[in-house]
């Protein structure tokens, strides 16, 4: 692994130099190409930051490239994009903008503080009041124009390119007795999605080897994918809020749609849209760490399928080798041969996605233990809100959401404690068609199974690994045996998020907009002693 470590750390030093040498030619070739006509000269956007900056944006793309490669239209957008947010955060600190921006921002969060006096006004309200208050100095709102998809795009594969051509290793570098010769550690190549081509870079093996092997306890993520350490900036308008200094969209769009950016613009009033949005980033979270060091310690020691923790690639099934010229095998039994090997690339393939995933989610928990953090949020052409960081927030699987809780705890008061039991049999998914009142008294009669798992999970019974959502399940019985144990349960703070779900929420529209009694009953719109299934309802009537 040491040796690896270094021979990877030699082998960017290496790539660092050749790419600064072939950018730099690159640049010198393009100032004397004369574009006339419709070909766009790149020339003007690299020189928008330091030579090492776009090199490093380009070594910092290898070592993220999954194992089965990125579609090149992916990739380029993703490094175009990287240079774009780049040079607009450049932009606000040599425009004074940060400047401005942090006064405004150090006076708006005074409202947010818990300890100050109450203000009746929006937080959107009190940014735009104390924009107009200074409005001398540069202006914050939609000063950086964005780029057209098309530039985002070029510039993006200009670098692919410039990597596929000029990144080599030497094909000796894992196993002596090869031949020596400077192979490239990215190649193109072509895969057929459906019916079309698609361009796809992938890694050379020797390169994913010696990535695997070195184990390198280092990830580097860029700082709008993580969760924010202070609270978003309000949305005031379709181009300004969320992070302070990365530029962020309001409503998500294909990369290159122009009509849903123009229709957005044409909206009037959309401040309670912006209001809403606002309200979701100002909610304040943090880890629940006895859970975290549970996971961590699962998926450090093997994974766990049945918790849905993957399992390193050590447990992954072994790729079986055979020679397709042995004439010992009959033309049968080399499609079966060539089948297994082809099923077991794709096994392995698969769960090294899936541990990366957990992987990525884990770290950044991890990173964030001992934070309070914020979540900025936009929506998509709907109105449906999501959170902007996208690895790790409360909208994610089982084990994401368990290890987050709210950094402002209430106390439970006097319902409180049964609605805590009440959720657990939820997550547990075996009373679906009994009444509030039959879930409750369920928990209260397992409350002993409740109280193992809180005290030992891992060594009791583990009555919580069987739930539908073992590990908000195992948060809830850690939070119900806390207050249980608390000297008066009505005044115990909980920090415990208590996700709930609309029943088929389409139809509770649709029922609410045209009054319509027996659809409202159907989904759970109507008070009723138990749950109702508008799914077996429609399935009555068709059978």
């Amino acid at each position: 692994m040491a040796r690896m470590r270094e021979l990877l750390a030699e082998q960017r030093a290496q790539w660092q130099k050749v790419l600064l040498q072939a950018l730099r030619e690159s640049k010198l070739i393009l100032t004397k190409t004369n574009t006339k006509g419709y070909k766009l000269n790149l020339y003007p956007y690299l020189c928008l930051l330091e030579d090492k900056e776009y090199v490093d944006i380009m070594i910092q793309s290898i070592a993220s490239l999954p194992l089965s490669g990125e579609s090149l239209k992916n990739l380029a957008q993703n490094l175009g994009n990287r240079i774009y947010t780049k040079y607009c955060v450049r932009q606000k600190h040599q425009n004074r903008t940060v400047e401005k921006l942090a006064s405004i921002y150090d006076a708006y969060t005074d409202l947010l503080a818990k300890d100050t006096k109450v203000y009746n006004v929006l937080p959107r309200e009190q940014w735009c009041k104390l924009e107009m208050e200074q409005r001398s100095g540069p202006t914050l709102q939609g000063g950086e124009a964005s780029w057209p998809y098309i530039v985002t795009l070029e510039l993006g594969t200009f670098m692919v390119d410039m990597m596929v051509k000029n990144l080599k290793i030497n094909s000796d570098i894992l196993n002596p007795a090869c031949d020596r010769k400077l192979i490239p550690i990215l190649y193109h190549m072509y895969a057929f999605r459906s019916t079309r081509q698609v361009g796809f870079i992938k890694p050379h093996p020797i390169l994913t080897q010696m990535q695997q092997e070195a184990m390198e306890t280092m990830l580097t993520f860029d700082s709008s994918v993580m969760p924010m350490l202070c609270p978003p900036v309000p949305w005031t308008s379709v181009k300004f809020g969320a992070y302070l200094l990365t530029p962020a969209k309001l409503m998500r769009t294909l990369e290159g749609a122009m009509q849903h950016d123009q229709l957005l613009e044409k909206c009037q009033n959309l401040h309670p849209v912006f209001d809403s949005l606002n309200q979701l980033g100002n909610c304040a979270w943090r880890i629940n760490k006895p859970i975290l060091d549970i996971i961590i310690s699962i998926f450090n020691d093997r994974g766990s399928d049945e918790l849905d923790i993957p399992p390193p690639l050590s447990e992954a099934p072994k790729i079986p080798h055979f020679n397709p010229q042995d004439p010992t095998y009959t033309a049968s039994e080399k499609a079966h041969m060539k089948r297994e090997v082809i099923n077991a690339k794709k096994k392995c393939s698969e769960m090294h996605s899936l541990r990366m995933d957990t992987l990525y989610k884990l770290s950044i928990a991890h990173h964030m233990r001992d934070e309070l953090f914020w979540f900025p949020h936009n929506m998509d052409f709907r109105g449906r809100t999501y959170p902007c960081p996208p690895y790790f927030n409360h909208l994610g699987s089982d084990v994401t959401r368990a290890m987050l809780v709210f950094a402002e705890g209430k106390p439970l008061g006097s319902k409180g404690l049964d609605w805590l039991k009440i959720h657990l049999v939820n997550l547990t998914g075996l009373k679906k068609r009994s009444s509030l009142q039959e879930r409750l008294e369920y928990a209260n009669s397992i409350m002993e199974d409740i109280l193992d798992s809180a005290d030992d999970p891992l060594n009791g019974k583990k009555w919580w690994m069987e739930a539908d959502e073992p590990w908000q399940a195992l948060g809830c019985c850690m939070e119900i045996a806390n207050a249980v144990r608390s000297p008066d349960p009505t005044k115990f703070i909980s920090h415990f998020p208590v996700h709930q779900d609309g029943s088929c929420n389409g139809l509770q529209h649709y029922a609410a907009l045209g009054r319509d009694v027996i659809g409202a009953t159907s989904v759970n719109l109507m008070p009723c002693e138990v749950p109702q299934d508008v799914y077996s309802g429609v399935a009555q009537q068709v059978s």
